[in-house]
This record gives structure tokens, sequence and C-alpha cells, in this order.
């Protein structure tokens, strides 16, 4: 262990980054020609140095290219090696221009699809009144059929799916995929490009294929772990960003668990990970996991309480790995523990202050239909009272605004404690009322719903970092999973956006608010 402690703490001091790839490591190193100091040479320099960066992106293309049309296994394997390792060496811009030409000339061929389908509907069926003598004679009527088919099946396979998958039986040809995909999906948010979509959404099909959970190793991650796993589990912790060797000590020792999924082609390196608290009850900040008294005895612990969930790969954005580790964690929990019984997280609300933000913007029409206000009467004149020393503003909108653009309403007690009632309440609306698409427009708690939890309990002051008073005013959320409801729950949620929640959260809300969100429900 004491290789593992000196390795972890030169990683703290660090704050270190996810590792570079073995590929990405042999092209950092690789050797290049001195350049010439003399003056006539620099442009013959710059000149070489276009030419070779325009050599280097022909060449991956070539390697690509062999990589979908070779077949020998000795031939193919140097294919993927050249273009996989060819990639990582090609600039951003390269890349991109090479993503596109993957999914633009490599795409199905729709002159093929076209001429196949009026075959097809040039067929004729047979006749179902009349009788077939023979099994060989009804199936010799549909022989047609059957080819045509066939043909089809093939022709609407793009010819980049045979890259995907050599790649993905190929040693470090999963990881590399999330790596592309992680490109694909920077180069869609600069800008939206359909076939570079088509290209993702094929890629994302395959991806949730290949990691399905009977491929996926749950693994306890503990102290005594690899240095090289704890040290992923620093860099990819993305909630509540581990601080120190004692913090990372604490989190996968008595009264904590950390599980994580691996995928065998990719030993070593967990895809997700989640941690999880053993208590005696829901915590209601985070400060109670994270830094309080020291945790209980585990034989007193009835409640296990998810606090963090990370996923290490950009790549498999969308691809909900979460749901099955928070099931399989339950179903290990429940076997190894008997005393717990409660499962239940506690959750940032990361689009809270954004979406009331948004509400609070001031508009340009004065006493426009659309405008609200949502401070009730009573909670307006108590805001200005309070605020008075404080901030400027001619209405409570503005007042309210401008106070939480600054954390500062945090250090006095007065102004704390009248905003409590109106963003409880304002949180409540946020997390059971506002909808995308008919699902919550909070993305974790989208996450946790469609996966069959419920709305708990909302916590004033459960997070005073600077970054949980930037996402929610410090408010966390804890999602209750309930074992026997989990399925029940999830398909009211995936039918019709019927979001369950307890009494003490709906309280918050107006009747008549509840009434009517309980009406479209």
């Amino acid at each position: 262990m004491n290789k593992n402690r000196k390795a972890l703490s030169i990683l703290m001091r660090a704050r270190m980054r996810p590792p570079l790839s073995p590929t990405t490591n042999r092209i950092n190193q690789m050797q290049f020609p001195p350049m010439d100091g003399s003056s006539n040479n620099k442009a013959s320099t710059s000149q070489n140095a276009s030419t070779s960066f325009h050599t280097d992106f022909e060449r991956v293309q070539q390697s690509m290219h062999s990589a979908m049309s070779m077949n020998k296994i000795e031939i193919l394997d140097a294919a993927l090696d050249d273009f996989s390792e060819g990639y990582y060496g090609l600039s951003n811009e390269n890349r991109r221009t090479l993503l596109l030409a993957l999914a633009r000339e490599y795409d199905l061929n729709r002159k093929q699809v076209r001429e196949l389908m009026k075959q097809y509907l040039g067929l004729e069926l047979p006749s179902s009144d009349k009788p077939v003598e023979n099994v060989h004679e009804g199936e010799g009527s549909f022989s047609a059929f059957y080819r045509i088919e066939l043909n089809l099946r093939h022709s609407l396979k793009p010819m980049y799916e045979v890259l995907f998958e050599r790649l993905n039986t190929h040693p470090g040809g999963l990881k590399f995929l999330s790596i592309m995909r992680s490109d694909i999906l920077s180069f869609l948010a600069e800008e939206n490009i359909v076939s570079l979509r088509a290209l993702d959404s094929y890629l994302k099909e395959k991806l949730i294929t290949w990691l399905s959970p009977a491929n996926l190793q749950l693994l306890h991650i503990t102290w005594d772990d690899s240095a090289s796993l704890l040290e992923k589990i620093v860099a990819y912790e993305a909630v509540h960003p581990i601080s120190n060797l004692l913090d990372l000590k604490r989190r996968l020792g008595v009264g904590r668990r950390c599980f994580g999924y691996l995928h065998p082609a990719i030993p070593g390196e967990p895809l997700i990970f989640i941690e999880v608290a053993l208590m005696r009850n829901i915590a209601q900040t985070i400060q109670e996991v994270l830094w309080d008294d020291p945790p209980i005895p585990e034989c007193e612990a009835t409640c296990a309480l998810f606090y963090s969930i990370s996923s290490t790969q950009q790549g498999l954005s969308g691809i909900n790995l979460g749901k099955f580790l928070i099931k399989r964690v339950i179903d290990v929990v429940r076997r190894d523990m008997l005393t717990i019984s409660t499962f239940a997280t506690l959750s940032p609300i990361p689009g809270y202050m954004q979406w009331l933000f948004s509400k609070l913007a001031p508009t340009e029409i004065s006493d426009s239909t659309f405008s609200e206000n949502l401070l009730k009467p009573e909670e307006e004149s108590a805001l200005l009272e309070a605020a008075e020393e404080f901030t400027i503003g001619e209405n409570g909108m503005e007042v309210l605004r401008n106070l939480l653009s600054s954390h500062q309403w945090i250090n006095s007690e007065k102004l704390s404690s009248v905003l409590r009632a109106p963003l409880m309440r304002l949180c409540s609306r946020y997390l059971l009322q506002e909808k995308k698409r008919g699902k919550a427009l909070d993305s974790v708690g989208n996450f946790h719903l469609q996966n069959g939890a419920m709305v708990g309990r909302t916590n004033w002051m459960a997070d005073r970092s600077e970054k949980g008073l930037k996402q929610s005013a410090g408010i966390m959320v804890n999602y209750i999973y309930e074992v026997e409801h989990i399925e029940e729950n999830a398909q009211s949620y995936f039918s019709n956006g019927q979001i369950r929640a307890s009494d003490e959260v709906r309280s918050y809300l107006e009747p008549e608010e509840d009434l009517q969100q309980e009406t479209k429900d």
C-alpha cells in the first residue's frame, strides 16, 4: 500500500487529468527531425510541415478505408492499429473532416436500396385463396421475397458498420470508439450536420448493444485496489470533487461503498461508478455525508444513500448505464446488509437556478401577458423589507434576481430566512411541473425518475459550496427508490410523464396548481 499512497499523493498534488491512452503517449514521444535554423529554410520548413500534415491525414483516411475493405486477419489488424494510432495524432479539424467523410462516403447505398424496393413492390403476393399442395411449393412462391428481403437487410447497413464491428473486437477498439463518439458529439454541438447525426445515432445503438449489463462486471472498489484504479476515481468524480487522500479513504472505508461497472475490453477503468453512504436516516445535507462526524457502525445503518454517480466516458453520453448500476447495487446491498430497508439519493438540482433566472429576466414589454410574478404578496413584502439595506430594485422580482446573482445573502440570517419559503416553493414547482417533451426539465431529476424513483424531499441549505449555490441556491433533493414500486413508477413516467412525489414536496405547491398537475398526469 505504500506504493498506492505515494502514487496517490503525487496525483492529489497535481489534481490529475484522465490518463492518456498508450497510443497517445507513443505519438507524443515521436521524435521529429530538428528544424534548420537558417532563415532561407523557414518557408520550406513551413511548407514541408503542411505537406506532412496533409500526408498524415491521407494516410489515416487510407487506413480507415483498408480497415473496412480488407478481410485478411493479419492485414486487417495492422490496418485497425494504423487507423486508431493515426486518428489520435490528427488535429481537431482533421478529425472533423475525417468523420464527415466517414459519415457521407461510407453511408448506405440508397440507389441500391431504391432499386431493391422497386423490385420488392413489383412482386405479386401469392393468393391466399389458392390451396398449397405441398410445403415446398408454398415456400417456393415466396423465394423471390426472401431473396430481396435478405438483400434489403444487407443494403440498409451502412459500410461504416463494418468499421465499428471490427474495432469492437480489436484490442483497445471499444475505448477508441468511445473517444471517436466523444469527438462526434463535440462537432455536433458546434453544428448540427444530418449525416454526422446519423453516424452518431448508429454508433450509439451499437454501443448500447455492446455495453448491455450482461457484458459488464460489477466491482466493489476499495482502498486496497490498485493506485491506477483509484486515480481514475479521483479524476472522474464529477459531483463532489475528492479533496485529498483522507477524503478518498473515507469514501472507500467503513460506512461507505463505491461500486463501478467495468467492461473486459477496457480493463482497470470503470465506465461509471456510484458512491454510497450507509446511514441511520436519509441525509438532508451533503455535509453529513462528506465532512461531519465519523460514520456510524454499519450494523446500525438502515439507509443506503446514493450521493454521487459519475460517468468516465464522454463518448457514452446518452447510454443509461446508471440505470442498471443503481438497480444492481440495490440488489447487492439488500443481499449483503439485511438491516438496509431504505434506498435514496441526495442529489443536486443543476438546472434550477438557470430556470429561475430565465423567469426573473426583465421583459421589455410592460404589463405583458407573458410576464409572471413568482412571489406571493406576503413573500414580496417580507423580501423588500429584509433586503432594503442590501440591494436595490423596484419590485420583489428585481430584488430576488439581484440577491441571487450574488451569494452574499447566505451570510445574512435574516435574508436566508426570508428567501427560504419562495425558493423552496419554486424548487418544488421546477421539479414537479416544469417539463421538456413531457419529461422533467431537470436532467438529474429526469435520470432518477426514468429509473423508477420518486421525489421524496427537498432540503434547504444542503450544499453550501460555490457549485451548489450557483446551481440551486444550495437546495438538494432526495429521490427515493421504493423497491416494490420501481418498475411501476418508471412505467408511469415513461408512458405519460407522471412524477410521483411525497406529500411534503407537494405541500409547497398551491392546491390548485397541484390539482392541475395531477389532472395532467
